[in-house]
This record gives C-alpha cells, structure tokens and sequence, in this order.
C-alpha cells in the first residue's frame, strides 16, 4: 500500500490530473444515482432518459467549473484546510447546477434531490481527496522522528502546520503549562501537561521535544529546559517570529539549545541616546573588524548611520568578509561609506597616515590575541599585538586628535593569572597613562567576560565533543564564567564610549557565575544523552577534568626579562 501510494503520488502530473478528473466522473455520477435511490427508496428511476439527461448536463457543468476553480491543479498532499472552502464553493454549484437542469427537464423533486445530491458530493470529492492527503502523510509517520511541540500557542500552530508537510518530524501531541489549554485540541492534537510526558514518551514513542515558546524569557527558558533534562530527550528550540519575518530564519529553521537559552539571562537593553552619541555622521575606525567582537560592532555601528564606516584587519579573509556582509547590509538602504583597511595595529606610522587621512573620530580597539592557551605559548607575539599594538594606536589617536578610543578589554585583566590576561590589564594601564597626560582624546575601556559564539567559546567545543562521542574538557570542576552575547558586548562598548570621562573602566552586571562543570552536564543531558561518571557507569559522555594549564614560568621570566629596563 505505502510504496502504492509513493508510485501513485510520482506520476507526471498530466496523468494524475486525468485520474483526478476521471476520479470526480465517476463520484458525482454515484453521487446523483445514490441521492435518486434515497429520494425513491427504487432503482426504476435510473433507466429514465431524463435522468441520464441531467447526469450529462451536470457531469459537463460541473467539470468546467472544477477546472476553472483549480480542482485540478491542487497537489493533494499539500492540501490545507482552506481548499475546503474552494470544494464546498465547487460542490454547491455542481448541485445548484443539478437542481436547475432537473427542474427544466422535468426530474421529479429537484429540490430534495438538490439537498441530497449536494451532501453526497460534497462527501465524495472532498472526501477522497483528504483521505488521500491523510494516507500519505500516514505513510511518511515511520520515516520521521516523532516529536511533542511544548507551547501551545501561535508559534505552535504555525510550526505544526509547517512540520506535516515536511520529511523530518511527525507531531504527535502538544504539552503546555497553561492549565487553561490543558485537555483540550489544538490543531487536532491533544494538549498535555508537563507532568504527562513520561506517559506520551512510552505511548506514542515520542523521541524528541521542540521548543515553540520564542517569545518567553530567558529566565523562564531555562526553567522548562531544567525540568526536560530528567526525560532524556534531545530538545529543540523553535526560532523567534521577529527572526522569521525579517528573513533571518525559517519556521522550520529547529536549532540545537543555545548556550543563551542555558544560562537563564536576560540580555541588558541599551540606552538609545548613548549608542548613537560617538557614531552618528561621525567617522568611525574598528580596529580587528573581522573578528567576532569587532564584526559585531560593526554590523551595529553600520546601523547607526556613521558617515565613514573603516574596517582594519591584519587578515585579509576576515576584513574581506565583514566587507562584504556589510555591504550586502548597505544595499538595504544605508548610506554610510565603508573602507576596508588591511594592516597591523602595531604600524603607529601608517595609522596616523590614515586616521589623519580620514580624519576618523572615534576608535573602536577590538583587535588583540584573547586565547589564553594560544597566548602562553607565544608569549612574544602576545605583547607585541596586545601590549604594543594598543600604544602604537593609542599614540596615533592622540597625535591624529581623535575624539574618543575606546579599548576592549576583559575580565582576566583583574588580577591576571595568566599572559593573556596581564598584557590586556598592561593595556588599560597605558590608556590610563596616556589619559591623564592629555586632554584631546578621551580613552576608556569596557571589560566584560565569556562572550556567547565568539571564536574559541566552550559552547561550539562542547558541541564537536558530543557529536564525535565524548568526552567533554574541563578544565577544573569549580571553574566558573561569566558569559554575554556578542550584541550585548558590542552595544556596551558603544555605550561606554559615551559615558566615559578620560581613563573610565566599564564592567557589564552579566548576572550569577556559571559552573562550566553544570554547563556541560546540561549540554549532553538536553542532547538526549546521560553522563557518564561513577553514579552512572553506563552513560553516553564523559566529562574529563583536565586541570589549569601550567603557566610556562621560563616563558614568563623571558617575557619579564624583555621588559624590564
């Protein structure tokens, strides 16, 4: 029967229209002969010339009609409720055509045959064409992985509609919290509560669990993520409407859980008046632009409509691709120029050639080396970049009177433990320096923690790690983070860069620390495996506890040696 069907809906579509219309011959003909034996409870009628009469009239009529409202044209398996409507329209005029040519023949009672004929039609061709649409999307049940939607609401519905006609997932049931909506039907699934899922996950089979609340909080996000861990299930998160609408995603765009969506944060809202303050018809220079902090805030500078947008980066790969996403951006109607700049922060020469070239105003200092790990093993280019780089740029600011530079920084420059955090804190020491020693430029520095999908995050990590089976690299089971998203990092730098004095450090209030350790449990947990440890010997992933990385002390006592007078 399934590969029946498969044949049957794989025929060129000339042949199917054919079968469909032969189909609808052979349905409105029973149609009218049935509706003749129920109004006469006899077969005699049907051997009546004029029966026959208005079976011809009404066959032609009523294809014509068919044809020209798109019977034919429809693909049955894509059918949505709303083609009811054009059937019902079809099949009452098929009827009233019947009725009219009876009573100018002379059938006897056409207006009950009418009625009768009209309901058996209407049965018939409606009938068999969603019977048809029910068995293939039947068939198509055990290739798809089945699925409960939690959210019950308008994302819901839009993405039930979305899921039956694709080849992925098959919903099963709704499950939602409110209790308002609990027991009753929704897009002709039951809606459950949370406390049910066990029971739908042994009834039904269920193997997966999406997510269609974008709306909520994040706070309010990682509550109900918690709560599905115990089940075992991999869950899934539905994509929010404001990206579909503007394009940057697809309803059935289904995303694995963020690292955003974990950690239960509510991003910080900008302040409108200090974003626009350094930017707006302003020349604006971004050093390290293509990096995942400086293409950030470019994208968002871009949009606060800087008269001169330049771009700076030591790779050519990088600068070229924020180039060119910036002026796809561009073509939507913005008028800003850009200019992208190839070369080295730590050339003072050639940038004070070009910030007194474009007479930039405000400098935004993102580019730098920030892996730790990277950093202590090439300690030498980590000062050279980080330490030098922000003097060579920060001098040419002064000597080119920029207005403002901004230096981006981190919270490992607080007390450093490591080179990369000791050349980022030596960094803000000498904006400081060069602050208090001038008055045309006005430098500050904004430190924040872990950003969210930037280069090197522990969230892309943990993901490879779970697909290639574990285990998962921590490196200490207390260690904990503080983490942002890249636009909240990008709109604090803008902000700092309006409210600072001369020498300000900025800091982002980011919430509660999070336990990488946690994290990672929640990471393989919502991906529908267990852990692996001596509680649960027979888990999926393993979390391996590796230990601070040693600090190269003969690097560091070369590094020091270098620097001292």
């Amino acid at each position: 029967m399934r590969l029946m069907l498969r044949h049957l809906f794989r025929l060129p579509r000339r042949y199917k229209r054919i079968i469909l219309l032969l189909t609808d011959v052979a349905l409105l003909s029973a149609s009218l002969l049935v509706a003749i034996m129920v109004k006469q409870d006899s077969w005699l009628l049907h051997f009546e010339p004029v029966v026959w009469q208005v079976l011809l009239v009404t066959l032609t009529l009523s294809l014509l009609l068919f044809i020209r409202l798109g019977f034919y044209r429809a693909v049955i398996r894509y059918m949505s409720p709303r083609a009811l409507q054009t059937i019902l329209f079809g099949v009452t005029a098929s009827a009233l055509i019947m009725g009219t040519t009876g009573y100018l023949i002379g059938l006897a009672a056409p207006l009950t045959l009418t009625v009768i004929y009209g309901m058996m039609a209407l049965l018939s061709v409606g009938g068999i064409r969603f019977f048809l649409r029910s068995l293939y999307q039947r068939s198509l049940v055990r290739d798809k992985a089945r699925v409960a939607i939690y959210g019950a609401g308008a994302c819901g519905s839009r993405l039930i509609a979305s899921l039956r006609q694709s080849s992925e997932f098959a919903p099963f049931a709704f499950v939602d919290d409110w209790r308002g909506m609990q027991g009753t039907y929704f897009e002709g699934l039951k809606v459950h509560a949370p406390s049910e899922l066990p029971k739908l996950i042994a009834d039904y089979g269920i193997e997966r669990i999406l997510l269609a609340i974008p709306s909520t909080t994040h706070t309010r996000r990682r509550e109900i993520l918690r709560s599905l861990e115990s089940h075992g299930l991999p869950v899934q998160i539905v994509p929010s409407m404001d990206d579909v609408v503007n394009g940057h995603a697809h309803l059935d765009d289904i995303r694995d859980v963020s690292l955003e969506d974990l950690l239960g944060r509510d991003p910080v809202p900008p302040c409108p008046e200090l974003l626009n303050a350094n930017i707006r018809d302003k020349v604006v220079l971004v050093t390290g632009a293509g990096g995942s902090i400086g293409s950030e805030l470019c994208r968002q500078i871009l949009a606060l409509k800087p008269r001169k947008l330049l771009l700076m980066d030591v790779c050519e790969h990088s600068l070229y691709r924020i180039e060119q996403e910036l002026l796809h951006i561009q073509a939507g109607g913005v008028t800003t120029r850009i200019k992208p700049l190839l070369g080295s922060v730590q050339h003072q020469q050639r940038l004070e050639t070009l910030l007194h070239t474009f007479h930039v105003q405000t400098i935004y200092h993102t580019a730098a080396y920030k892996h730790v790990p990277m950093v202590e093993y090439n300690v030498l280019e980590g000062v050279r970049n980080n330490i030098f780089g922000t003097l060579a740029t920060a001098q040419a600011a002064i000597a080119a009177r920029v207005e403002t530079f901004v230096l981006i920084s981190t919270d490992k420059a607080v007390r450093p433990t490591n080179i990369m955090g000791t050349t980022k804190r030596l960094a803000e020491l000498i904006c400081q320096a060069l602050s208090m020693n001038q008055r045309d430029t006005r430098f500050c520095m904004v430190r924040f923690g872990n950003v969210l999908g930037s280069s090197g995050s522990v969230v892309p990590l943990f993901r490879r790690q779970i697909a290639s089976g574990g285990p998962l690299t921590v490196t200490h089971p207390d260690i904990t983070r503080y983490f942002m998203t890249i636009p909240e990092a990008a709109q604090l730098v803008l902000q700092a860069g309006a409210m600072g004095q001369g020498g300000d450090v900025f800091v982002l209030d980011m919430g509660s620390p999070v336990k990488i350790a946690e994290l990672a449990r929640e990471m393989v947990r919502l991906s529908g495996l267990e852990v692996k440890d001596d509680d649960n010997p027979d888990g999926d992933i393993e979390i391996h506890f590796t230990g601070c990385a040693p600090v190269k002390s003969s690097m560091r006592s070369c590094w020091w040696g270098r620097m001292s007078p």
